[in-house]
């Protein structure tokens, strides 16, 4: 059974876990070295969690927390995302052992709806040009955008 709930500040330390997997690097890289998490431009999108515009999720799967898809708005010009300062830039990270079971694209689709929802016209993220995730955001309405440094940006218009 899988089921949603809010990514609460009480999260903070599972966040920094999605957000050191999100950093996906193409095989047989390994994981980051977590100290990775220190740099600022990491930092910006977890730290401090649950900020008035901050909106995240939390998939469970048989009462088991799965992964954390988080939007979060920063200035413009912050964030390897950044559209503007009204779009927010996606996260989302899963534990291995539930990755590649429809729980990520099921996930992305709450998170976007909850975008929607708080009145957001528009969502944006990064991936990394090898990422086979790049597919499933394609499948939840993500188009390409152009190009930050190496990574593709990606960005989700709401349809009505």
């Amino acid at each position: 059974m899988l089921h949603f709930r809010p990514l609460f500040s009480q999260d903070q330390s599972t966040l920094w876990d999605w957000l050191h997997i999100a950093l996906w690097d193409p095989p047989p890289a390994p994981l980051r070295p977590r100290e990775v998490l220190d740099n600022p431009g990491v930092r910006i999108y977890a730290e401090d969690w649950g900020r008035p515009t901050d909106i995240g999720l939390v998939a469970v799967r048989d009462g088991m927390d799965a992964g954390a898809c988080w939007l979060r708005v920063l200035p413009e010009g912050v964030g390897l995302a950044s559209v503007d300062a009204n779009t927010p830039q996606l996260g989302i990270g899963l534990w291995p052992a539930f990755q590649r079971q429809g729980i990520g694209k099921a996930l992305m689709l709450a998170a976007l709806d909850a975008a929607w929802r708080a009145g957001h016209a528009q969502v944006a993220l990064t991936v990394h040009p090898e990422n086979p995730a790049r597919r499933m955001y394609a499948s939840c309405g993500f188009e390409e955008a152009g190009l930050r440094g190496s990574y593709h940006l990606m960005v989700a218009r709401q349809t009505s």
